[in-house]
């Protein structure tokens, strides 16, 4: 089942001879279940890219469907509501609530969307984190690997159709970001979450499905993930 599907996407900025040429014609598909990466250089494309697919940004042309719903024919209420239902975010920066404890934290888009958590989903999300006995802390309180642990947390209660990572372990070290790879992996086979990942660290995409890289507003499909494709 294709999850996302990205057509003939451009987006250009500025005008002129100031013109930039952020995307070039980029079409790629997910299925259902599929963690994928997308490496590359900075100024590369590959933010653009994310923040196009998660109707952060809008596109110059070209199309994203998003569970077979074309994102940008929607008035933006609608694409709106439907990103916040399906769409989950995970963001370097954490971007967590400090005055609130883990567990508010995991369950805030659902509070957000006026909708009721369900205390076992959350207790099961706790566990696959290794954060049940720190559910009462505060971000305040926590490691930056254990508050990116609670990011995950929030992007996954929902439930969403795609989650969309933004360099997740830029903010970690080794040991930690290997770790947050490894829950991200987990929760793709788990749950069969749709995936897709930006990062400039190439050692992070041995345990991912499928690998793109961006060069200069270009996506190439490489595949599997191998040291030749990467280098």
């Amino acid at each position: 089942m294709e999850i996302l599907k990205v057509q003939d996407l451009c987006k250009t900025y500025g005008i002129g001879e100031a013109k930039v040429d952020a995307l070039k014609k980029v079409s790629f598909s997910l299925s259902k279940g599929e963690f994928a990466a997308v490496v590359g250089e900075s100024g590369s494309g590959k933010s653009t890219l994310l923040n196009c697919v998660g109707a952060l940004d809008s596109p110059t042309s070209g199309h994203i469907w998003v569970d077979e719903q074309d994102l940008f024919s929607m008035k933006e209420e609608q694409r709106t509501i439907f990103r916040r239902r399906n769409i989950g975010f995970i963001f370097q920066s954490f971007q967590l609530v400090s005055e609130l404890n883990v567990e508010q934290n995991i369950m805030f888009p659902l509070l957000l969307d006026y909708r009721k958590p369900d205390p076992a989903a959350v207790n099961e999300i706790l566990e696959l984190l290794g954060l049940t006995e720190r559910r009462h802390h505060l971000p305040s309180q926590l490691s930056g690997g254990q508050q990116q642990r609670v990011a995950i947390g929030r992007a996954l209660i929902t439930k969403p159709k795609l989650i969309l990572a933004d360099e997740p372990t830029g903010n970690l070290d080794s040991k930690n970001s290997q770790d947050v790879i490894a829950l991200l992996t987990q929760a793709s086979r788990r749950y069969q979450q749709t995936i897709l990942m930006i990062t400039h660290n190439k050692n992070l995409t041995t345990s991912v499905d499928r690998v793109f890289r961006v060069s200069d507003g270009v996506l190439t499909d490489l595949g599997g993930k191998t040291d030749e494709a990467l280098s």
